[in-house]
């Protein structure tokens, strides 16, 4: 039996994925341009599946269509990809035998064919989680990638274009041809006309078959963390809790997890662009994390996911290199601040003792609480002014953020929240509001930002949220971390961790004096990337706090996955959005109700 721990991509899988590629390419040029056919390298793709007649080459356009759509599966290992183009190469086969009597690429295409059946064992990955939304996604996408073969499709014979129709007739035709019927374009030649008329259909078919598969094949929703799974979650948390500054961030329940085979470790992870993202360290007992790693290792082989780690601790990087046979890349640090050692006074500390005098000057006052100590009113009117600040449609956060506020099985979180009465916001509004239901202002609704932090042990907690309200002093973060800190000891708190600061230590070296060549070019590309991500603002805003530095840890299989696993992990922090606009997604909901009640756009 094949060992089932985590290993590289086949050269097999690897090499059909590329091949079929290069054929479907091949097959559609071939198929929209004539010069193509005449040309060396169309006498070297005549080798391959595709035909010359009017009929055949629409075939061979949607075949090298369907190629494409299938050669990433393939080189991932997808098993319904190799059944489909074990299905494909057959007909292949019998399209070169009827029309192009090429007896060598039918027998090319039968050692291909025996090549896959040989080698099914390599293709024995299992399919990605999926919904019905991803039908919508094949439609828009094979509908642009239509319109734009059929272009040229219909652009490919200037000659045998009768008259000179514009170019709003030409794309009438080749909408028109998409659905079966005939444009305003005329061609002269009856072969020419009937070669872009089966080409235009074979696409549009192409489309509306794979796009009703996808609507109609049963759902297997994205896993999500279920009640009975979140409760073992918890109950490791509660014993090994303190061991990590991110464990808590595993109950999000967007999350999916893997338990090891004792049940004394869980890890956390989601599965983004054929990823399998997993963040901080495995929560449980230390000794039984190798087993944990090693079912998050197999469930990775067993789909051909990237297997990858961001944010955890030197420890646990050790585990998973080990264990998981992958290699660590230090990425930043995390700051920690050990509240008996916080202190306000000396030199270190005037800036942020000033800002604190300032703000609290002004007006504004602090208040610091349990979550489970709050009304329900308080919870909806921090939850509705910390979603106004928000910006986006999207909520930010994966690796060190919860996703959420109030729940009532999160009742150990800490909220700080900043209060400004009338008079006090810094664009001269009134700081007061309308009441949730209505009538007047209601207490609690002079909030202008927000602190959350979620429970890190039982003597620790971890920032969760940090928002404000933009038209305010801009040294509320500072005023509320200082009183958070402050009443950490009310609370039963000891240690508090702030931002992550990516890059930290290039960052720090980068400024100093005698830096090398190398470090101060590094330093100036992490300054640049600063102008759209926070990369310098969080580090110089931590270090205010004269935090204890702890290096986090980025987990990986191989330098050529490094950019797949940071597009994934941009996607995963919501930097970088594949979903429709919040305003499209919500007229489609309301367009497809079924839908929408179960399952999410990916």
């Amino acid at each position: 039996m094949r060992d089932r721990s985590w290993a590289p991509r086949s050269r097999v899988s690897t090499a059909a994925g590329y091949a079929a590629m290069a054929i479907g390419i091949l097959d559609i040029v071939r198929a929209v341009l004539p010069a193509f056919r005449r040309s060396r390298v169309g006498e070297i793709a005549g080798f391959l599946p595709g035909t010359f007649t009017s009929l055949a080459q629409a075939v061979s356009l949607v075949l090298g269509v369907l190629t494409v759509m299938l050669a990433h599966g393939l080189r991932r290992r997808k098993k319904r990809a190799w059944r489909a183009v074990v299905v494909l190469l057959p007909l292949s086969v019998l399209v070169e035998l009827l029309h192009s009597h090429r007896p060598f690429t039918a027998i090319l295409s039968t050692l291909v064919l025996v090549l896959l059946v040989i080698n099914r064992r390599e293709f024995d990955a299992l399919s990605d989680p999926r919904t019905r939304w991803r039908a919508l996604w094949n439609l828009l996408v094979l509908g642009v990638l239509d319109i734009v073969i059929g272009w040229a499709v219909v652009n490919a014979h200037p000659l045998m274009i009768v008259g000179d129709p514009g170019a709003g007739e030409r794309l009438q035709h080749v909408l028109l041809g998409l659905v079966g019927m005939e444009g305003p374009v005329s061609y002269s030649l009856e072969r020419t006309a009937d070669l872009v008329y089966y080409s235009l259909l074979g696409l549009g078919t192409l489309t509306a078959v794979t796009t009703l598969y996808l609507v109609l094949r049963p759902e297997r929703p994205v896993a999500e963390l279920d009640p009975e799974q979140e409760e073992a979650v918890r109950e490791l948390l509660a014993r090994h809790g303190a061991r990590d500054s991110l464990g808590y961030f595993a109950l999000r329940r967007d999350k999916s997890v893997v338990f090891s085979p004792t049940g004394k470790a869980v890890i956390a992870y989601r599965v983004v662009s054929g990823v399998m993202l997993a963040s901080g360290d495995p929560i449980g007992d230390v000794e039984a994390w190798p087993g944990a790693i090693r079912r998050f290792m197999e469930e990775a082989e067993r789909h051909a996911w990237v297997p990858a780690v961001i944010g955890c601790s030197e420890t646990g990087g050790e585990v998973w290199t080990r264990e998981g046979r992958l290699s660590a890349l230090e990425i930043g640090d995390e700051a920690v601040i050990d509240v008996a050692a916080f202190t306000l006074e000396g030199r270190t500390m005037r800036n942020v003792r000033q800002m604190v005098n300032r703000v609290e000057r002004a007006g504004y006052t602090c208040l610091v609480r349990r979550v489970g100590d709050l009304t329900e009113a308080e919870k909806d009117r921090i939850r509705h002014a910390a979603d106004s600040w928000r910006g986006t449609d999207t909520e930010r956060g994966f690796s060190m953020a919860l996703g959420r506020f109030g729940d009532p099985a999160d009742a150990g979180c800490v909220v700080v929240t900043a209060h400004g009465h009338a008079g006090v916001a810094s664009d001269g509004r009134s700081g007061e509001g309308e009441d949730a239901v209505g009538g007047g202002p209601g207490p609690g609704e002079d909030i202008r930002a927000v602190l959350h932090f979620v429970p890190w042990g039982t003597d620790g907690m971890s920032l969760d949220l940090m928002r404000r309200d933009h038209a305010a002093d801009p040294g509320l973060n500072d005023l509320l971390i200082v009183k958070a800190l402050q009443a950490a000891p009310a609370l039963g708190v000891s240690t508090v961790s702030l931002n992550f600061a990516m890059f930290r230590a290039a960052l720090a070296r980068g400024e100093r004096l005698g830096a090398g060549p190398i470090l101060r070019l590094w330093y100036g590309v992490l300054v640049f990337l600063s102008r759209w991500f926070q990369i310098e603002s969080l580090y110089r805003f931590n270090a205010k706090f004269q935090p204890l530095w702890k290096p986090r840890f980025l987990v990986y299989p191989a330098a050529r996955d490094l950019p797949r696993i940071g597009m994934s992990a941009l996607q995963a922090e919501a930097f970088i959005s594949l979903r429709l606009p919040g305003t499209v997604s919500r007229r489609v909901r309301s367009l497809l109700p079924a839908y929408s009640r179960t399952s999410r756009i990916p």
